[in-house]
């Protein structure tokens, strides 16, 4: 049986996604900035899907809605933007967390090259961060908070309302990473006291190549890439109309679908926890109650997380050990880290994400597979000869 279980690195199409956006691939390839009625159509059109994205954030006008290419860019922009403008007030300070995406922490280690300050909230063995801690975090000269909605590799989510109602009080941006959360879980703008957030299509069934850019009205978002003007001035590059209007369509679906989808994907994730928590000396990653509905994360002792991939990739199963972005790595994953796992444990990791196109026989597929497969690995590994023997204890 093939089970595709890497649904937090992306998903597959959804038919109702492709069929938004194939008529803009083949006879509809107007460039939506040309003014004769060929390009306007296509300009309808992407005014249609910002207003349809606008409507599913609880946004308040479809003008805080701006598209660019993937999670990464929206990250990226936001975060720049309200930095060189902190700057301009003499703010150079910014609040974030030790396990956000590397989007993030890339792109604060760049601007602490030029001259920001940085501070990283810790997340406690739980993964979620302490909306007090982060009050005590702020400073007069903070200019930007950025918290994750969701986690991407243990699922935890975040309390961004709580953390976005400080800032407003204090008239700081707030802008959260909602990458894993949107389309999965609700998401409102307005009653999560949120100022900028970032979407990736291809996370809900829209394909790759494709994102979103909130930013409430008020708050200024300035350019990341130059050239023409596009997306009001905001983001130059010609439009992805089929891309766009896919990603309208995919995120309507979902939300359209959102109870129904989170309980079925919930009740199957809660499965897995149960009994691959089972497994001798294996560890339950993040928060029981405060995770999104497909994401679980495990560490197990006495292996290498890129074996038990390979292993199971040749039983027909797709997962991964953590971040898709990280891929290659041989360093344990920042996230596991900064739950305070100790390092050799990290290192044995596994993230099984799955969504609304899993069964119920997939999720016995891996539940009998996993098992077996650690089983077999610790069979093969001296790391776990020396747990089993007492020469070494076990971390869990």
């Amino acid at each position: 049986m093939f089970v595709y279980a890497d649904n937090a690195a992306t998903t597959a199409v959804s038919s109702f996604a492709l069929e938004a956006m194939l008529p803009w691939l083949t006879e509809k390839y107007g460039n939506p900035s040309s003014l004769y009625g060929f390009g306007q159509e296509a300009r309808e059109a992407v005014e249609k899907a910002r207003r349809t994205v606008a409507s599913c954030l609880g946004a308040a006008s479809a003008g805080e809605i701006c598209f660019t290419s993937c999670g990464t860019e929206s990250d990226n922009q936001a975060i720049t933007s309200c930095a060189r403008l902190g700057a301009r007030k003499g703010k150079k300070h910014i609040l974030s967390t030790r396990f956000e995406h590397h989007a993030v922490l890339h792109t604060l280690k760049k601007l602490e090259k030029d001259g920001f300050e940085v501070t990283l909230l810790d997340v406690r063995d739980d993964g979620v961060v302490r909306p007090e801690e982060a009050a005590a975090a702020i400073r007069d000269d903070t200019c930007l908070v950025t918290v994750m909605l969701a986690n991407n590799e243990v699922g935890t989510i975040q309390p961004v309302a709580e953390i976005g109602a400080l800032c407003r009080e204090r008239g700081i941006p707030f802008h959260t990473d909602a990458v894993q959360a949107v389309g999965h879980i609700p998401v409102d703008v307005a009653k999560m006291n949120i100022d900028l957030l970032s979407l990736s299509g291809h996370k809900f069934h829209a394909p790759k190549g494709v994102g979103a850019l909130y930013v409430r009205r008020g708050i200024p978002l300035l350019p990341f890439l130059e050239g023409g003007a596009q997306e009001r001035g905001k983001r130059a590059g010609t439009e992805n109309v089929a891309g766009i209007l896919a990603l309208a369509a995919a995120l309507q679906e979902a939300c359209a679908k959102l109870d129904e989808n989170m309980a079925r994907v919930t009740a199957m994730r809660d499965r897995l926890i149960t009994g691959l928590s089972k497994i001798p000396h294996s560890r339950v990653n993040g928060s029981p109650e405060r995770r999104v509905p497909g994401t679980v994360n495990l560490c197990f002792e006495g292996i290498e997380g890129e074996n038990l991939l390979l292993a199971l990739d040749r039983e027909g199963i797709c997962a991964s050990s953590g971040s898709a972005c990280a891929s290659g790595s041989l360093d344990p994953s920042h996230v596991l880290l900064s739950l305070g796992i100790p390092y050799e444990l990290a290192r044995g990791s596994l993230r099984l994400s799955i969504g609304e196109y899993n069964s119920d026989e997939e999720i016995d597929c891996i539940l009998e597979t996993v098992p077996r497969t650690v089983e077999s690995l610790r069979s093969l590994s001296p790391l776990w000869k020396e747990y089993a023997e007492g020469r070494r204890e076990h971390l869990c």
